[in-house]
């Protein structure tokens, strides 16, 4: 397996939900959570969900 495959792999392995967190952060602030779904091609129940991850940390 050549490196690049393998740092894909690493990068959506760290994704939540198949999206990239620190953008959902940045975002989340500004947005509701059916903007925030509708952005990242969610449910509301799994932006609720990522939310709740986010306090976590």
């Amino acid at each position: 397996m050549h490196s690049s495959e393998k740092n894909g792999m690493t990068t959506r392995k760290n994704d939540i939900f198949g999206v990239d967190f620190h953008d959902f952060i940045e975002k989340q602030d500004d947005a509701n959570m059916l903007e925030l779904a509708c952005e990242f091609g969610l449910s509301i129940g799994e932006v609720r969900n990522l939310k709740k991850k986010y306090r976590r940390l």
